[in-house]
């Protein structure tokens, strides 16, 4: 079986926020029912940002981005259906150890909640360098082991890790999860792996997005009684100088992390932990650009926020991030500027405007590129070409100045705007610097959520990297579109669940999210 997956997002600015954003796990024991896995600081690895910069192609991060939210089809439609499983490792994450086999052989995984399989490097790894600097599960040290050998490769941006199923013991703090299926991996090729402080990945997601369909170590968790409640909690500790990481509890919640109530919101679709979410709001003003709804996940494997380019970029021409220029932004607005506001003017559909003046077709609910099925070629690897790019930049100008004419702007100052936009478009890689010296005077940026505003400061959303005259602040903001029916879709990495502890409730299948303590 092979199944393609996708690596989160592969920027170079991602990677220049682990300075301080490495963990480890410490695991802790308590008498209420509850399992408490400490996470634990660990310094920034010069190598890891040598690494990113040797996979920062943008071809090959747009590929992975598409194939990570499963842009094609619906989820669980084949055995070939685009899933996420596997991670930009340069991202900070938290990850810390378990144990496989009967002894437990130690090993370090991600916790994530935006994948569903366990993972770790094979004793039968041979060609490969990667695995020669991570631990390696030997099947034959274990009493436990039961053999299932259904093979499974990963495709991500940068080339395929393939393996095969086996079956043991998994050992999470005190807990024993028996007959777990997880992948053995035989093939790491890249660089990434080399460096990487982690052996795998343990998924916290739905079994809807499980290769091969494996059963989630969290689902055999709560079948096998081992936790109090199915629900387990994400506490992310973003004080830099505290050693203390943070914790993830199975079985409930510590009202310690917390303040007030959580807010619950149903989870819409099972595979990623996915819900609806209401409108963006800029200094407290609406973006209007989810005004009639979107779609977000809570996702721990993401360390930044990810969104549509369209609100990206008016967040990060609102807080000083600096892009690159789009020259088909600018010449969309040069030449169809001035007929887009004037159809807005006259209440045309806003959806209907770029197939109107000709740079998109209509399906009836959005634009669509002119005989462009994909944003990517995936036999070629290439963007779609001029039009493709033209029709996104009319869409996002139909956006921007449509807020600009809700807040009664003059048409030059709108067209002024929107060309400001431009200039402050991120690069394909979703990366935006912004001056360290600025923070105080950037404005709040909030996601409403179950009806109520959660406010992210720009101490919050900002990550800086570097003390004194050498630091750098990068934009908690990055750019990723997934197109209807499946987006547009928010991704809420660590850059809000350390804002806000994120309650998963799997019993009742709803995602809650209050004021981190």
């Amino acid at each position: 079986m092979e199944v393609k997956m996708g690596i989160k997002l592969k920027a170079v600015a991602v990677a220049l926020v682990l300075s301080s954003l490495l963990f480890s796990l410490a695991f802790s024991a308590s008498n209420d029912g509850l399992v408490r896995i400490g996470l634990k600081k660990m310094k920034f690895d010069q190598n890891n940002r040598l690494a990113a910069r040797l996979e920062s192609k943008e071809g090959e991060a747009l590929r992975a981005s598409i194939r990570k939210y499963n842009l094609r089809g619906k989820l669980g439609d084949s055995a070939d259906t685009d899933i996420v499983a596997l991670k930009n490792y340069m991202d900070a994450q938290y990850f810390g150890e378990i144990g496989i086999g009967t002894p437990p052989q130690k090993f370090t995984v991600i916790f994530d909640t935006g994948s569903s399989n366990l993972w770790v490097p094979s004793a039968k790894c041979y060609f490969s360098v990667p695995c020669f600097f991570h631990s390696k599960y030997k099947s034959s040290r274990s009493s436990s082991y039961k053999k299932n050998g259904k093979s499974a490769a990963i495709h991500y941006g940068t080339g395929a890790i393939s393996g095969f199923f086996s079956q043991d013991n998994v050992k999470i703090g005190d807990l024993v999860v028996k007959n777990q299926e997880f992948i053995e991996a035989t093939r790491e090729p890249s660089v990434t792996f080399l460096v990487a402080k982690f052996d795998g990945i343990l998924g916290l997601g739905f079994q809807e997005i499980s290769v091969g369909n494996a059963t989630p170590v969290w689902y055999r968790m709560v079948k096998q009684g081992l936790v109090k409640e199915p629900v387990f909690s994400f506490w992310l500790n973003r004080n830099v100088k505290e050693e203390e990481g943070g914790e993830i509890v199975f079985g409930g919640v510590d009202p310690n992390h917390y303040k007030g109530k959580h807010t619950y919101v149903p989870v819409t679709r099972k595979g990623y932990w996915q819900f609806d979410m209401g409108d963006v709001l800029i200094d407290g003003k609406p973006t209007g650009y989810c005004g009639g709804g979107c779609s977000a996940i809570a996702d721990s494997g993401t360390s930044l926020l990810a969104g549509p380019t369209t609100v990206v970029t008016m967040i990060n021409h609102a807080i000083g991030a600096t892009g690159v220029v789009s020259q088909e932004c600018k010449a969309v607005v040069e030449q169809y500027g001035q007929t887009i506001m004037d159809l807005l003017s006259a209440e045309t559909k806003p959806k209907k405007i770029c197939s109107q003046i000709g740079l998109c077709t209509f399906d009836g609910t959005h634009g669509v590129s002119m005989g462009i099925e994909s944003v990517v070629d995936e036999k070629e690897g290439r963007s779609s070409g001029l039009r493709d790019a033209m029709c996104s930049a009319c869409e996002m100008a139909v956006v921007w100045m449509q807020n600009q004419l809700m807040q009664n702007q003059t048409q030059d100052r709108i067209l002024s705007y929107v060309n400001e936009l431009c200039e402050r478009l991120p690069s394909p890689m979703g990366e935006s610097a912004v001056e360290c010296g600025s923070l105080s005077s950037m404005p709040s940026v909030s996601f409403t959520i179950g009806g109520k505003v959660f406010d992210l400061s720009p101490k919050e959303y900002i990550l800086k990297v570097g003390e004194g005259a050498a630091a750098q602040c990068i934009s908690g903001f990055t750019a990723l579109d997934i197109p209807p029916p499946r987006g547009p879709l928010w991704i809420l990495g660590d850059v809000f669940m350390g804002r806000y502890h994120t309650v998963f409730d799997f019993g009742k299948l709803r995602v809650g999210f209050a004021e981190a303590a």
